[in-house]
């Protein structure tokens, strides 16, 4: 096992090594799904001969997120360290939710950086999770258990005073519907808020909805401002949101799960300094901190509010002042999973070795290449900007003279396919005001600016022969 692991680990780097001069992406073929659709085994096999089939059928079609010209959804693409940081992780094999031990500690710090990060305060509490959806879910739940003498926790919402509304804008994340039909407001209680040409809210016609709703006996209770939409990376004018919450009385959230570290960038300090003022904010340290799947963060500002949505002591996980009982306060009190791993280990050693410093510079890097790809779409007479470009998200397609709508759709749709089946880059697509749209979405530490030239030129050659 030792030699095996040995040799995991020098063909992972050889992979790293080279993965510039490799396909990004390459179709399954039949026989490899059908591999993988194999009955359980009945009876074991050689170690080394289970790591060759997973080379042979499971490493060499992987997704490609981690080479340099990943561009698809917001997918962070891992580094070296935070890899061994999960081997390390797995090997001391916590669940890191309860107990006297280190990992615990490292949980704790790891999230008191995150607070730091954020310029969030020092009371404030936080949690880590799987991502910006458990996130969001975690944060409005808080916000839902603690409005007003409800009392929803102990009583339900079946005896709240009056039916609790939601705002957010149409552009926003959809696991922010999910998470309120998850907490049991229903879809109906969304109120999703236009946006402008930038895509981002207007604030006018969500203080509309608020004053409508309150007359029609509602209770607004939530507004969820988003810091760089997946769409397109538009900034929702934090600070007015921000106003609005405190006019109404209600929680402020930001969904930062793409943006929030934007922050750091020196070009969107000020418009995101709004988060300093959040009641909840959640955002992803697998994207824009290049840590390994999975890995996001909710922080609550009042430490108090956080817990009691939470916390619950059964017999059986009663704590001691000494032993192993002992220790920091459960982590299961302030979340849903009693079952938690390790996952701040390759925070904390990616940290470390990065530093602050290094992180900034690097979101500031993605967003400078993002730009770059737009002024080569401006100057280039076959591409159009679809949105403007904002953070590190360009949106773009081909445009031919004499093309109807639904003819460029399936032009630029055939671009995107064969770039992604002849292993050149993997953008993804979405549509902005019914155009079939190219979006490139980059938080990706080894992008340089030369793909972007390539992306377009490849782009212009395929829509040509196309």
């Amino acid at each position: 096992m030792r030699q095996l692991g040995h040799q995991m680990i020098d063909d992972l780097f050889d992979y790293w090594q080279s993965i510039r001069d490799q396909k990004i992406w390459k179709p399954i073929p039949a026989e490899v799904k059908e591999f993988l659709d194999q009955p359980i085994p009945e009876q074991g096999q050689d170690p080394a001969k289970v790591y060759e089939e997973f080379k042979q059928n499971i490493f060499a079609f992987n997704k490609g997120n981690v080479h340099p010209r990943f561009f698809a959804w917001i997918q962070g693409t891992g580094t070296p360290m935070g890899v061994l940081a999960d081997l390390l992780a797995s090997g001391m094999n916590p669940n890191t939710t309860i107990g006297e031990h280190s990992a615990m500690y490292v949980d704790r710090q790891v999230v008191n950086w995150c607070k730091e990060l954020m310029n969030f305060p020092s009371e404030a509490s936080g949690i880590l999770v799987s991502g910006g959806s458990m996130a969001n879910i975690t944060a409005l739940t808080v916000a839902r258990n603690s409005f007003g003498e409800e009392q929803i926790r102990q009583r339900g919402l079946k005896a709240a005073s009056a039916q609790l509304v939601l705002y957010c804008s149409v552009e926003t994340h959809s696991c922010i519907q999910k998470a309120a039909e998850i907490i049991g407001l229903g879809t109906d209680s969304v109120r999703k808020i236009g946006v402008n040409s930038n895509y981002e809210m207007k604030v006018e016609e969500l203080e509309q909805q608020i004053q409508q709703d309150i007359q029609e006996g509602l209770l607004p209770f939530a507004v969820v401002g988003t810091s760089g939409t997946v769409n397109t990376g538009a900034i929702d004018p934090m600070e007015d949101l921000l106003a609005v919450s405190r006019k109404y009385g209600l929680w402020f959230h930001v969904d930062g799960a793409y943006g929030a570290l934007a922050k750091l960038d020196a070009k969107y300090a000020e418009r995101l300094k709004a988060i300093e003022e959040a009641d909840s904010l959640a955002f992803d340290l697998h994207k824009w901190l290049y840590v390994p799947y999975e890995v996001g963060c909710t922080l609550i500002r009042d430490a108090k509010k956080h817990r009691d949505a939470f916390a619950i002591t059964p017999n059986y996980l009663l704590q001691e002042s000494r032993g192993l009982s002992g220790g920091l306060d459960s982590i299961n009190n302030y979340g849903f999973e009693l079952s938690r791993g390790f996952k701040a280990l390759k925070i904390w050693m990616s940290l470390k070795e990065h530093g602050r410093a290094k992180y900034a510079q690097m979101i500031a890097q993605n967003n400078r290449q993002a730009e770059y790809l737009g002024m080569l779409v401006a100057q280039t007479p076959e591409l159009e900007l679809t949105a403007p470009v904002s953070m590190s998200i360009t949106c773009f397609r081909m445009v031919k003279q004499g093309l109807s709508e639904g003819q460029l759709r399936d032009l630029n749709r055939e671009i995107l396919l064969r770039l992604q089946e002849e292993g050149i880059a993997s953008p993804s697509s979405t549509i902005l005001n019914g155009k079939y749209t190219l979006r490139v979405a980059n938080v990706n530490q080894r992008t340089r600016m030369e793909d972007m030239d390539l992306l377009v030129r490849e782009v212009v050659r395929i829509g040509n022969s196309v």
